[in-house]
């Protein structure tokens, strides 16, 4: 890991059990960045002030001095390229910079469906295709499965930010009814990067009883 060349003052909007915010977290804890976590629930995102940070009215947004970066996975790169350039998030590799970035995809379209739409659904009670939800979910699960069978980490022989932006929605896939029982090859890259230096754990959620 690559020390900061100053102590940078970081402010992340979002809430604790958002797994796009936890991926940030994540790192933030691994570069060893301190911050300060504000709470962005919904009514905070629909008013103005947010929305001049990000007009979607999405989270996470990270502030650092003048600057407000919108989208998790941007975020990610932004803070691996100017906080830890050598640290090994990133590459400059071709084949190993196209594995970070169809993982990072992946993250933002089949785990975002699949299990966090889930798991989204059984915690807030949304307006969710829970069958499709669960569908995408065991597709991308073999998926990785297969794909981590002979490998330890996502995209290279280290952790990378394929990692990082994966790990949230993968470990708390249980919260929304997707089992992890029938993927020991997941199982066991969650515990790996549950082992990496720096690691904080995304809070466990349990879903509301519903009569």
């Amino acid at each position: 890991m690559t020390t900061p060349a100053h102590t940078p003052t970081l402010t992340l909007h979002g809430t604790h059990l958002s797994g796009h915010v936890h991926r940030v977290e994540l790192l933030l804890h691994m570069l060893g960045l301190p911050y300060e976590l504000v709470a962005a629930p919904p009514e905070v995102r629909a008013g103005a002030a947010f929305r001049a940070m990000n007009p979607l009215g999405q989270i996470p947004v990270l502030q650092d001095g003048d600057l407000a970066l919108a989208d998790s996975n941007a975020i990610l790169t932004y803070l691996a390229r100017r906080y830890a350039p050598d640290g090994g998030w990133l590459s400059d590799d071709p084949v190993v910079a196209a594995e970070i970035t169809r993982w990072l995809s992946v993250a933002a379209g089949e785990l975002r469906f699949g299990p966090a739409a889930a798991r989204a659904n059984a915690l807030w009670n949304l307006d969710a295709d829970v069958p499709r939800a669960h569908a995408i979910a065991a597709r991308v699960l073999a998926f990785m499965e297969q794909h981590l069978a002979a490998r330890t980490f996502l995209a290279a022989g280290r952790p990378t930010l394929a990692d990082v932006a994966c790990y949230a929605y993968v470990a708390r896939a249980p919260e929304g009814g997707v089992a992890l029982d029938a993927y020991p090859a997941v199982r066991a890259w969650l515990q790996r990067v549950e082992a990496l230096p720096g690691f904080v754990p995304m809070p466990e959620s349990t879903p509301p009883v519903r009569t």
